[in-house]
């Protein structure tokens, strides 16, 4: 059906004007290009460069021909939307989600909210309608995932614990930001906020949301596995780029929108072990069509508007500026972190940026949004962005100053409320860890069941009475019953191990009165879904009578081969969802209060690689303890002394902030002349004559470390016109020719 849409649609659509369409493309490209390496000079984010080259562009800058049909730019920039949310996906991940925390739930959603609530008072303030406010609120709510990332970058503060609070708080606003767009879509097509329509929304997308995080984590990469040896790079992209378009146009038949199912589907593939070089061989392609989107936004911008609004535009930004301050330090007091930590993280969220522009385009799409409000808020999101780094920088200073007039009673309620909060005890810990596997045990196979349900009751049932009318309702009950009898029992059995039930009631006695609770919550779900399926088949009687009987049945007669098969599937399944996880030496950034866990790549001038651990003294000179080494795809869990360090391991430190920023210059040191990595291309069997200051004048062969300082391999020396098969005892003199495997590049440093 959805492929004879497609075709009938295509049949119908006016002829394109191919020659006008690429015209327009070079244009903007050729500008995009011109303004991306001015703003690269200036050292400003290239953003800020595609949106000057849109304005320049379009027929607001009159010295300078415009794109000659802007509905060509439209298709253009749809096309930068799906591919930039795909993108975006792929740095979520569920597993992210998951780790993040409940810290990062709650800080967003009191930025969210109150950052709504601020826009949508503002924007009456100003004379807009309820629903124009309402689309402002969301605009204002969301800070720019890219110029975050690019300011901690240049400003060197990405291993500081506040940015991996920043980056989870991130993380899940891109969440609340997917959500956000279909709730304002049914807003603006219900001209509306109809209590029941809106839930209805948010149902049918949670519901297809972990209907698609379900199937995907459990099919993707499995097929993914098996088909590894056929995926180089170009298969890569046509399978990740296929999948993400098949999605788009799946969510389009569902109702939902084309970068809604984007989204989902690079959140499901940032799941799998091909999460990085699909990122890798995609990255061109968002480069590509994300740039006309941002051009398209820049296409908007009249300065007319911006003169007349400069009063709003002023307006708005200093409720984005202070807004996201006081929301973000607040919610992140709120859950517990310290007055440093909050204040560095509310001044890091201070702009607004790509979410903003696409939930502007939505509005405009559906026709709601008033035309000057889209170049009001692009000219907010480039006066925000432009202060960022000052921002981030005065955070600092901001708290030292806070920290000093401070009341001392406040001060002590701070402290110790982060105190308590950060320190969880055992039987909090287990709690949670049973409470996460509960939810997500109960809505994964409720969505299940519900699926099933729909398919039987809508498809199903039809074409059995179709087919055998006296039979049908039979036959559809029995093989619904006999697809869901699986997924009945999983959700019956207890979500907790014996042995934590066991410690859980020893804590405390009162502990078994929620774990039964909890068990008969499940059971009624459980029978209430046999109950429904037969009551829509037959009758409400013949549901409870029959639906009771035969959920006893399932529980007593196929309770062990089916706890046993579903015990195959969870772990398949688990397995999948932390395939990537697996592959690396972290589980979660945050320990306690004043300590976190940090990695650091080790460069090849670290001055202790090649050294044990119990040599290196990094733990009595810098303070920090070495929580694990992941070496390619080899980890190495709590290394022992005698463990040795060598340039690309990944390790993990767990320290303060003020010792993981003294350590990491000094890990991550690179030699002067260093181009990155050495790759398989760039090892070579090459040549090197020793001159009279060559720095293994004097060494033999065991001291030069070789191996580990120049990443070679040293295969023959060459003296006095005679070849010498060299051991650790051999001596460098001038004058001799080394013959090498390694990266020439590197290699003339021996010179």
């Amino acid at each position: 059906m959805i492929l004879h849409t497609i075709m009938l649609a295509a049949v119908n659509a006016p002829a394109i004007d191919v020659e006008s369409l690429i015209s327009d493309l070079a244009f903007i490209l050729i500008l995009g290009a011109v303004t991306t390496l001015f703003f690269k000079w200036i050292k400003q984010p290239v953003v800020l460069g595609y949106i000057v080259a849109g304005f320049l562009a379009s027929p607001h800058f009159v010295y300078l021909p415009s794109v000659t049909t802007e509905s060509n730019i439209e298709f253009w920039a749809q096309i930068g939307i799906v591919v930039l949310l795909f993108s975006l996906g792929l740095e979520f991940s569920f597993k992210k989600l998951l780790n993040a925390g409940g810290s990062a739930v709650v800080t967003a959603l009191i930025i969210v909210v109150g950052m709504m609530c601020a826009g949508f008072a503002i924007g009456h303030l100003l004379g807009f309608s309820n629903i124009n406010s309402l689309f402002l609120g969301g605009m204002l709510s969301m800070s720019s995932t890219t110029i975050i990332i690019k300011a901690f970058n240049d400003l060197n503060l990405s291993h500081k614990k506040f940015a991996s609070q920043v980056f989870a708080v991130l993380i899940v606003e891109d969440l609340f930001a997917v959500l956000m767009m279909v709730i304002l879509s049914s807003i603006a097509l219900n001209n509306s906020v109809e209590g029941v329509e809106m839930l209805k929304s948010v149902s049918k997308l949670i519901f297809f949301l972990i209907m698609w995080f379900a199937v995907g984590t459990f099919l993707l990469p499995t097929i993914l596995n098996k088909n590894r040896r056929f995926l180089n790079s170009e298969t890569l992209l046509i399978v990740s780029m296929g999948l993400c378009l098949g999605m788009a146009v799946f969510s389009v038949y569902c109702g939902f929108s084309l970068a809604l199912g984007a989204f989902v589907m690079g959140s499901i593939l940032a799941g799998t072990s091909f999460a990085e070089k699909i990122e890798h061989v995609t990255m061109p392609v968002k480069d590509l069509f994300g740039s006309v989107f941002f051009i398209s936004v820049g296409m908007m911008v009249n300065p007319t508007v911006i003169v007349n609004y400069a009063t709003p535009i002023l307006i708005l930004s200093a409720v984005v500026i202070t807004g996201m301050i006081i929301f973000g330090t607040f919610g992140m007091l709120v859950t517990g972190q310290t007055l440093r930590v909050a204040i560095e993280s509310g001044f890091s969220l201070t702009q607004i940026g790509e979410f903003a522009f696409i939930i502007a385009t939505l509005g405009m799409q559906l026709g709601v949004l008033d035309p000057t409000i889209y170049p009001i808020v692009v000219a907010v999101s480039v006066l925000t962005t432009f202060t960022t780094p000052y921002f981030i920088r005065m955070a600092d200073p901001v708290y030292d100053f806070v920290a000093a007039h401070l009341p001392e009673r406040l001060h002590f309620l701070i402290n110790r409320y982060t105190s308590h909060a950060s320190a969880e005890s055992e039987t909090g810990m287990l709690w949670s860890t049973l409470l996460k596997r509960y939810v997500w045990r109960v809505l994964l196979y409720s969505s299940v069941l519900i699926a099933i349900s729909l398919v039987a009751e809508k498809w199903l049932l039809p074409w059995l009475l179709d087919v055998a009318p006296r039979w049908g309702r039979f036959l559809c009950a029995s093989a619904s019953i006999a697809a869901m009898a699986p997924f009945l029992l999983a959700m019956s059995l207890p979500a907790s191990k014996k042995t934590e039930r066991e410690r859980l009631i020893a804590a405390n006695a009162r502990f078994d009165v929620p774990l039964v609770v909890m068990t008969i919550f499940r059971l009624l779900i459980a029978l209430g879904f046999v109950m429904y399926l037969l009551s829509s088949i037959y009758s409400l009687g013949v549901g409870i009578t029959f639906g009771m009987a035969i959920f006893i049945m399932i529980l007593f007669v196929f309770s062990k081969r089916v706890k046993r098969r579903m015990s195959r599937i969870e772990t398949k399944f688990l397995d999948n969802l932390n395939e990537r996880e697996l592959r690396r030496s972290g589980r979660n950034n945050n320990i306690i209060s004043n300590l976190h866990l940090a990695f650091m790549t080790v460069g090849y001038a670290c001055p202790f690689v090649g050294e044990r651990l119990i040599d290196s003294g990094i733990r009595t000179r810098y303070g920090v303890s070495i929580a694990s080494i992941q070496r390619g795809g080899t980890l190495i869990p709590v290394p022992s002394g005698e463990t040795r360090v060598f340039p690309g391991d990944s390790i993990g430190v767990i320290g303060t902030d003020e010792e993981i920023q003294t350590l990491l210059p000094i890990v991550e040191a690179q030699p002067d002349d260093f181009d990155g990595p050495v790759k398989a291309t760039d090892l070579k069997l090459t040549s090197v004559q020793l001159s009279e200051t060559s720095p293994l004048l004097g060494k033999n062969v065991a001291e030069s470390q070789l191996s580990t300082t120049y990443a070679s391999l040293l295969v023959s020396i060459m003296r006095d016109e005679k070849y010498i098969t060299p051991d650790a005892s051999t001596t460098f003199k001038p004058h001799d020719v080394l013959w090498l495997v390694g990266n020439p590049a590197v290699l003339t440093r021996l010179k």
